[in-house]
């Protein structure tokens, strides 16, 4: 037996669709759909940021409510994620919809320069969304966008705040933050299994970095990440058709490294979770 990889597909993002990128979900509708493909070509989590009318991004909790009764109703398993970032300060908007009990729920836990902007996580706002993901029993996925996160998040643990096992993202190639480099990737690894070593993880690349980090994670023993949000190009000649066909190249390419696509069952004792419940 091979070990499993959780494939992430992260299939929409904050940023609004182009007219040379309409392969982006941005409706409900749309988002149901695209996931519903990326479930088929491998990918047993999906991650999401809802669009108001303008495109920007939304805390209307009743879109995160029916995006994710679309795909429990056609996708059997998946683990939802809802994205907490991308939108306001203020926890009101960034946890609007933590009462809709996804599986998960990213939580960044620390601010850090974007291309263009800060990613303002106050250490309030931080616990704030800890403290509801504890109370409506949701799965944290910590991002870490800087070193300094890692640490922080080892320390919430100790005071409770965070749940055993926990789930990791490093994320690599944003501009300002951390670059693309393997060696910042395997000291993470390292301090990550010295602070907090029962826990699992995954690896983020975005823009050009999206493929090598998913090499890298797959001969790391981690879990990949891939999808519009980070990447809309396939390959330097062409943009992706859609998030599945970033998928199936995930799924692919975990054969090359001896591992293959976790199954929903798999993901979610990988990620010591609930097995799924029916949908009626």
């Amino acid at each position: 037996m091979t070990e499993p990889c959780i494939i992430t597909v992260a299939i929409t993002g904050s940023v609004p669709r182009k007219e040379d990128t309409p392969a982006v979900p941005v409706t409900v509708s749309e988002q149901i759909e695209s996931t519903h493909e990326a479930f088929e070509a491998g990918a047993t989590i999906v991650h999401v940021h809802v669009r108001d009318e303008q495109q920007r991004p939304s805390s209307d909790a009743d879109k995160f409510a029916a995006f994710q009764d679309g795909v429990r109703k056609h996708c059997p398993g998946m683990i939802v994620q809802f994205s907490t970032g991308g939108r306001g300060r203020a926890a009101e908007e960034r946890g609007s919809m933590l009462h809709h009990r996804p599986d998960m729920a990213s939580l960044a836990t620390g601010s850090v320069n974007f291309p263009n902007m800060i990613y303002e996580n106050h250490p309030e706002l931080v616990r704030e969304l800890a403290e509801r993901m504890l109370e409506y029993g949701i799965k944290p996925e910590i991002e870490i966008f800087d070193l300094a996160m890692l640490y922080a998040a080892a320390r919430m643990a100790g005071e409770g705040l965070l749940k055993a096992p926990m789930h990791v993202q490093f994320v690599f190639g944003l501009k300002n933050a951390l670059p693309p480099r393997r060696e910042i990737l395997e000291f993470e690894l390292a301090e990550l299994k010295e602070l907090i070593p029962d826990a699992t993880w995954t690896a983020a690349g975005i823009g050009r970095s999206q493929l090598e980090l998913n090499r890298w994670a797959l001969e790391l023993g981690g879990h990949c990440r891939t999808g519009l949000e980070d990447n809309i190009r396939f390959d330097k000649s062409r943009l992706a058709a859609s998030n599945a066909e970033l998928v199936a190249r995930v799924a692919e390419l975990c054969g090359e490294y001896g591992r293959h696509p976790a199954s929903v069952a798999e993901a979610r004792k990988t990620l010591s979770m609930a097995p799924a419940t029916a949908v009626a």
